[in-house]
């Protein structure tokens, strides 16, 4: 049984003391909007894999290549140091399959947000990769959850209605979301298919055979 502890949006102080050790995690996931620091302190104590995608209010973490005449200059990455971006990628940690899409729905100017259309391209982009690989995908890492499970009314925390047809198309096991902060509510889990829509704000242990 692999322990994976997904994390969002919020910084629990409790992560900083002993609560990660005994949590021991096996995997670490993060959907976004937290300080890279924070991800650095965790990565480092404890000393497993940390995955990745960008929240809204993170800064573009995006491959960049420049030209300058004929020199190439590739600028560092401003991400958190020895983790890992899944974003628009899938990677292989410890035999389960991970994939990401970072962002919320545009509602102003600034990086890692889209519209529906274009977040619609990105998840056929991240569909088309995952079948020439021609392996499954066990969780699904995103900072926003699918179009009406559990998102907002208001333009900012709307969800991605993209998400439906990778869910339906990929078939994992978990979509692993932030974005949204209970503020103290309970938070349920919902369904799409077999697949379980977990809200990962402030953290969240869950266990994968």
């Amino acid at each position: 049984m692999r322990r994976i502890l997904a994390i969002a949006d919020e910084v629990d102080e409790a992560l900083y003391e002993d609560a990660l050790y005994e949590l021991k995690p096996d995997l670490i996931l993060s959907a976004g909007d937290l300080p890279f620091d924070y991800l650095e302190n965790l990565l480092t104590r404890a000393g497993v894999p940390l995955l990745y995608v960008p929240g809204n209010h993170d800064p573009d973490v995006k491959f960049r290549r420049n030209t300058y005449g004929p020199v190439v200059v590739e600028e560092p990455i401003p991400g958190p140091q020895g983790c890992d971006n899944v974003d628009g990628k899938i990677f292989e940690v410890d035999g389960l399959r991970v994939a990401g899409l970072g962002g919320c729905l545009r509602y102003r100017e600034g990086p890692n947000q889209y519209t529906q259309a274009g977040m619609g391209r990105r998840a056929l982009e991240l569909e088309l990769r995952a079948r020439l690989r021609r392996q499954p995908v066990d969780i699904l890492l995103t900072h926003a959850p699918p179009r009406g499970c559990g998102d907002g009314d208001d333009l900012a925390h709307q969800g991605f209605a993209a998400f439906h047809r990778l869910v339906n198309v990929l078939r994992p096991r978990l979509l692993v979301h932030g974005h949204l902060h209970p503020y103290g509510r309970k938070r349920d889990d919902r369904r799409l298919g077999d697949t379980l829509i977990v809200n990962a704000v402030p953290n969240r242990l869950l266990e994968l055979p």
